[in-house]
């Protein structure tokens, strides 16, 4: 069976050490779609990065810290947490091998939100304090339960993949996609239409703002996203 590999980001230890990690939910995500997940750590330097993306098929860009505002050219708001450059240089760096070598790419969460950056786009730095009025984003837990719901565009391809143009998903974040990045479409919206779906047409691009990785094993619309990006990276090779 073809098992392609798929290019995980990672984060740093929240705590601060020198160790990178990734929430074992995206491993086991792509495992049960199909695919084998090669792990990228914020430490990969450019020539080990270049060599470990020599198999990669597809690209998966997980949750975490925030985006550095200065990436879009504003200054950081005090909610702002969790930023890290070298992450951010090599999720960029994964953005521009996927883009270049036209492989599949799925953003998730924080993941879609340096997607928009990487393509010129901006980001609300504190929902919270800058859209008092929006539905609660910020739902830690349950981890695996929807938490609101999310309008898709009809004919898109989260639509076709989800099934659905309702959809409840689970939320983790206070930032969203501002001012969009050249060449996205936004195509899911929460309530106070904030975006929480991005697509690039043409291409097997997408970034969903919540966390399908959580809810893989209870919702056929979640595993169907890593079952896409699977798909796409055997079409790919």
């Amino acid at each position: 069976m073809d098992l392609p590999i798929i290019a995980v980001s990672m984060g740093h230890s929240p705590k601060g050490q020198p160790a990178a990690q990734v929430n074992a939910t995206y491993i086991h995500a792509v495992q049960k779609a199909g695919g084998a997940p090669l792990l990228i750590p914020p430490q990969a330097g450019p020539a080990a990065l270049s060599e470990l993306l020599g198999s990669a098929r597809a690209v998966l860009l997980t949750g975490g810290g925030d985006v550095d505002p200065a990436l879009y050219r504003e200054p950081r708001h005090p909610a702002v947490a969790g930023v890290s450059p070298e992450r951010d240089q090599v999720e960029l760096a994964l953005i521009r091998f996927a883009l270049g070598q036209q492989v599949p790419l799925l953003a998730i969460c924080r993941g879609m939100q340096i997607l928009n950056v990487a393509l010129g786009g901006s980001l609300i730095q504190d929902i919270p304090d800058l859209f008092p009025t929006a539905i609660a984003h910020a739902v830690p837990e349950p981890r695996d339960a929807p938490s609101h719901d999310v309008r898709i565009q009809p004919g898109s391809r989260l639509a076709d993949l989800a099934g659905a143009l309702t959809l409840g998903v689970n939320s983790r974040h206070h930032q969203a996609v501002d001012r969009l990045g050249e060449g996205l479409l936004p195509v899911a919206w929460a309530d106070g239409d904030l975006v929480e779906g991005l697509e690039m047409p043409g291409r097997w691009v997408v970034g969903v703002q919540w966390h399908p990785e959580n809810m893989v094993d209870s919702s056929p619309p979640a595993l169907a996203l890593f079952e896409g990006l699977v798909r796409a990276a055997r079409a790919s090779a």
